[in-house]
Order: structure tokens, then C-alpha cells, then sequence
């Protein structure tokens, strides 16, 4: 049986998943009820044949999330903890092993736990007012929700020291010339280049997009001869798609390819 949804609105529309995390008086902050509704959310688009981008966002003007929700950790044991931040990390494995592109919208703080959902997003796409970072270091404890493994895989181990280390956040335009976002724009802006990416992405084959995450995600654990083998193993199986004889046609025909996801 699904969570019910109370922190997280959900819709899905013209190809398009979006969720936001409805929590604006205290900045959107995780707790273990939103991770709950989240990792439902992700669970809805999976199975969800109409859903083929998943857009995730924030509520209100300043947070996308601001973090994982300070009062409920500060009265955790170390065992409450450890199973805390596995809830955490499992709903991250989740996203990102989605099979479907899934999008951050950062409409402001994105700290913390914030930063690590973030991460987990196939695409990350910011406002030009957003503050990216991994500030535990300043509560004397470290990320837990797999900020210390996804983000040296972004921007490098040295970029990714400095600031779990040093606990400062970054702006936006610092974020694009790290790659930790691929995108800014103007706050009023952000929503619209999420749907406009997403339903470019939503009008692909879905087989082929799901192929090239895995391939980029999963070979990037690998030597590069072995990605290299991966890449071609992905490529062939593609081919053997009909979306790969249907984009080709398409192509040959001169005429916009009707992709079946298969």
C-alpha cells in the first residue's frame, strides 16, 4: 500500500512528472515523512507508463530543500542515525536508478540533504539566486545521504573537498562553471526551462534514454576499456529496439519519428 502524499504535490501531465516538496516554513526540509512520500513519488513514476520525465522542485521562493530537518536528528541515537541516513541513501539509490531522466529544478538552498536529492537527479538545472553545499561539517557530522560519494563523481574530488570541508555553499553561476548544474536562469524562469527540457526529453524513445543513462552512470564505475565494451554492448542493444528502426525511418523519410519506447 502507498504513502499518502501531504509534503509532496504530485501531478502528472503531457508526459511530465512533477513533484514539489511542500514544506516552505521550514525551507523544505527532509524528514523521514517527505523521504517516505518521495521515495513513493519516485515508485509512481516508475510503474507509471504516462510519466516519462520526472521534474523535482521546491515550494516558495527560497529553498528547493534546505536540508534534512535539524530537530528530528538532533534527537536521534547513533543506531536511529545509521538508520536514517540508509533511509536517506536508499531513496537517492531510488532516483537515481529511476530509468526515467529525472530533473532538479533548485529554486533556491539546495544544502545539505538538499544538495545530495539534487545529485541523485539525472539533470540539475538552477536559479540564478540558488546556494549549493554541504554545510554538516558546521553541526559537527558529515553528509549521510551520499554527499561524500556523488559529489567527487560530479566536480572532481578537490572541488568536492573543498566544500564538505569547508561547509560554505556556492551561488549558482560558480555551480555552472563546476558542472554540478548544467543550467541557470532567472528565478521566474527555472519552471519553464525544467518543462521545456522535460518534454524534449519526454518526446525521445524512453528505451534509448533509459540505455544512455545507464551507460554513462554504470561505465563510469569502470575502467575505460571496460566502458568502452559497455558502450558498445548498450549500442547494439539499442538497434535492436523499434524506436531505433523508427527514428531512423523517420529520419530517412524526412518526418518526426513516432517513438513506442520499446
Amino acid at each position: 500500500m502507498g504513502v499518502d502524499l501531504e509534503n509532496v504535490r504530485f501531478a502528472v501531465a503531457d508526459g511530465i512528472a512533477t513533484a514539489t516538496i511542500d514544506r516552505p516554513k521550514v525551507l523544505n526540509a527532509l524528514d523521514r515523512r517527505t523521504l517516505a512520500e518521495l521515495s513513493e513519488v519516485v515508485d509512481r513514476v516508475r510503474t507509471d507508463s504516462a510519466a516519462r520525465v520526472l521534474i523535482l522542485t521546491g515550494a516558495g521562493e527560497k529553498a528547493f530543500v534546505a536540508g534534512a530537518d535539524i530537530k528530528e536528528l538532533a534527537s536521534n541515537s547513533p543506531i536511529e542515525s545509521n538508520e536514517h541516513a540508509r533511509m536517506g541513501q536508499a531513496l537517492m539509490d531510488r532516483l537515481e536508478g529511476l530509468g526515467k531522466p529525472s530533473i532538479a529544478a533548485i529554486n533556491g538552498f539546495a544544502l545539505g540533504g538538499g544538495l545530495e536529492l539534487a545529485l541523485a537527479c539525472t539533470i540539475r538545472i538552477a536559479s540564478r539566486n540558488a546556494k549549493l553545499g554541504l554545510p554538516e561539517i558546521t553541526l559537527g557530522v558529515i553528509p549521510g545521504f551520499g554527499g561524500t560519494q556523488r559529489l567527487p563523481r560530479v566536480v572532481g574530488k578537490g572541488r568536492a573537498l573543498h566544500m564538505i570541508l569547508s561547509g560554505a555553499p556556492i551561488d549558482a553561476q560558480t555551480a555552472l562553471g563546476y558542472g554540478l548544474v548544467s543550467q541557470v536562469t532567472e528565478p521566474e524562469q527555472l519552471m519553464n526551462a525544467a518543462r521545456e527540457l522535460a518534454a524534449k526529453l519526454a518526446g525521445y524513445s524512453a528505451f534509448t534514454l533509459r540505455l544512455a543513462e545507464e551507460t554513462v552512470r554504470l561505465g563510469g564505475e569502470m575502467s575505460l576499456q571496460q566502458g568502452l565494451a559497455y558502450e558498445a554492448s548498450q549500442f547494439g542493444l539499442a538497434t535492436a529496439a523499434q524506436d531505433y528502426r523508427e527514428g531512423m525511418g523517420a529520419f530517412l523519410e524526412k518526418r518526426k519519428p513516432a517513438f513506442k519506447g520499446r
